[in-house]
């Protein structure tokens, strides 16, 4: 599963076989050590053979894990799970994904998501000699625009994300149909999010001509794309089928009623626990001191992120710029003001 491989890929410890992953100081070092494949343990021979084959590109696929587990931080910074890593420990959410649940089912849509995106990017700025620019996909150009620019190789990247994040997705049970739909659905979250670049020419910039190029948006529009459909989930049973090759599994809708899941869906088969109290089986870290907003009746508001336990509320003083004066030419100048705030706590 990918939060049990890819700590190892992140670890500044590679020589050494072991290492942790947070967002921190365990990133220092991405990208400045050579990635040594054969010293990563957890590699089934696919990912093996992947990795020595593309051993330049694959800083760039730690580097899409790390933002892909940034982003599900932002994400869910004000729910009762926050998308919590744990240092030192190789599975970095610990057992919360080892259900097959929403949260589940987003981070590894995140996760590869960010892969492609990461490879997509640096093949993009020339950092590896393998892949570069997009050159099947201009077509004719439009009026008062010619291509130009380098347009962005995603299939490129999400062929990588694909061949490397899918190659233990390969058992016939339903957790695997599971993680390669949603990992898939997180790659398609890119091509969906592709847009048109233009750069305008011709004298002081009066855009006689414009040259446009295919480009990846931003990763928080992904991350935002990727959390609409974290709140559409569908939920799925799992049925078992007798084929040549012994029982398989996979799912289908449990409501009939409802729009059955598309590619671009994420899908789930099991409940996710509350995350109001700490539970070591489920990983709930629950959300004791956890800062919630007195004024929101949404999930982040003391009501539901305390979960009726109540909140504490202390002041806190914070320096701040106030007063600032723009002086000609051309420099700020601010007074430094000491401002009390109410903070409050989940009891």
């Amino acid at each position: 599963s990918l939060h049990l491989l890819y700590p190892r890929l992140l670890s500044s410890k590679e020589k050494e076989g072991a290492g942790s992953l947070a967002v921190g100081h365990q990133y220092s070092s991405l990208g400045t050590q050579p990635i040594l494949c054969g010293s990563i343990p957890g590699l089934v021979p696919k990912q093996l053979r992947f990795c020595r084959n593309y051993v330049e590109i694959m800083p760039s696929v730690a580097e899409g894990v790390k933002i892909g587990i940034q982003e599900c931080q932002h994400q869910f910074r004000g729910r009762r799970w926050n998308c919590t890593t744990i240092n030192d420990n190789l599975a970095i959410f610990g057992p919360v994904l080892d259900k097959a649940t929403r949260e589940s089912a987003f981070v590894h849509a995140i996760a590869s998501a960010g892969v492609a995106f990461a490879v997509t990017r640096a093949c993009a700025e020339g950092s590896a000699t393998i892949c570069g620019c997009d050159t099947r996909h201009k077509g004719p150009p439009g009026e008062g625009w010619k291509w130009g620019g380098c347009s962005e190789d995603v299939e490129f990247g999400s062929m990588v994300s694909r061949e490397f994040a899918d190659a233990r997705e390969n058992r016939p049970d339903a957790r695997s149909a599971m993680n390669r739909h949603n990992n898939e659905a997180g790659r398609m979250s890119l091509n969906d999010n592709m847009f048109l670049k233009c750069k305008c020419h011709g004298l002081s910039g009066s855009c006689e001509v414009k040259t446009c190029w295919w480009s990846q948006p931003d990763f928080r529009v992904i991350g935002d794309y990727m959390k609409d459909k974290y709140d559409s989930a569908s939920e799925m049973v799992v049925e078992k089928h007798k084929e040549s090759r012994g029982w398989v599994e996979t799912l289908r809708p449990k409501y009939n009623y409802f729009k059955p899941p598309t590619e671009r869906d994420l899908v789930y088969y099991e409940n996710s626990p509350n995350f109001c109290d700490p539970n070591p089986e489920t990983g709930s870290f629950g959300t004791r001191d956890r800062i919630c907003n007195l004024t929101s009746h949404g999930i982040d508001g003391c009501d539901l992120l305390c979960c009726g336990r109540g909140h504490n509320t202390r002041t806190e003083k914070r320096k701040e710029k106030c007063h600032c004066i723009f002086h000609w030419c051309c420099y700020v100048s601010c007074q430094e003001c000491v401002r009390v705030y109410d903070v409050h706590t989940c009891k």
